[in-house]
């Protein structure tokens, strides 16, 4: 059975309540308390609006999330696919990425586990963000369990460790590109490339 596609008044809603969300998320020092009521009322529509189409605040917050995600999976996507860059250097921009990513959206991302999303593990970001990379590393030279060594980089960019070391600990975005640099080095072992910051594909942050 063909899907019928959704009415533009309904699109236009949805995209309202997500910029809504967005913005509220990305501004607020304290995104837990960010409310459905607050959303609502920042989108101009009513709270059963958002409940009929999102089900439940980890609902909302999840399309949030995913609507961030999708330039950025274009985007690597796009850098994975052109010649030029050595398997290992792949891997520095993928992680870079993901680092950027949970910098940029730290709010966000504590608002998803406070919701109770569920397990990070099976939420579907990190099984692209893990997917991508475990291929990355399954080419990189002297690599073993490239599985679990996907898991174990992915560790180091979890959310609520980059803005404990942001937020609380102060450490600069910079200072964590090269920290984070140094251990995928001590990871990947030695290798003949020059070291370099990892960053979002095509660009050294």
């Amino acid at each position: 059975m063909t899907q019928r596609p959704e009415r533009a008044d309904a699109v236009r809603n949805r995209e309202a309540v997500l910029a809504a969300a967005d913005a509220l998320f990305a501004a607020s020092t304290s995104p837990q308390n960010v409310s459905m009521d607050d959303v609502a009322a920042a989108a101009g529509l009513g709270k059963g609006t958002l409940f009929r189409r999102f089900g439940d605040r980890a609902g909302l917050i999840g399309a949030v999330i995913a609507s961030r995600m999708e330039p950025l999976q274009h985007e690597v996507r796009e850098a994975m696919a052109a010649a030029g860059s050595s398997p290992r250097q792949r891997v520095r921009d993928l992680l870079g990425a993901a680092l950027s990513f949970k910098i940029e959206n730290r709010n966000l991302m504590a608002a998803a586990e406070d919701a109770g999303l569920g397990s990070l593990y099976q939420a579907g970001h990190y099984g692209w963000w893990h997917d991508i990379l475990r291929t990355e590393l399954e080419s990189v030279p002297g690599v073993q369990a490239p599985d679990f060594t996907a898991h174990a980089l992915l560790a180091a960019v979890r959310a609520d460790l980059v803005a404990h070391l942001i937020d609380d600990q102060k450490m600069t975005p910079e200072g964590l590109r090269s920290a984070l640099a140094a251990h995928l080095d001590n990871v990947l072992g030695n290798s003949p490339e020059q070291p370099e910051q990892p960053g979002r594909p095509g660009r050294v942050a």
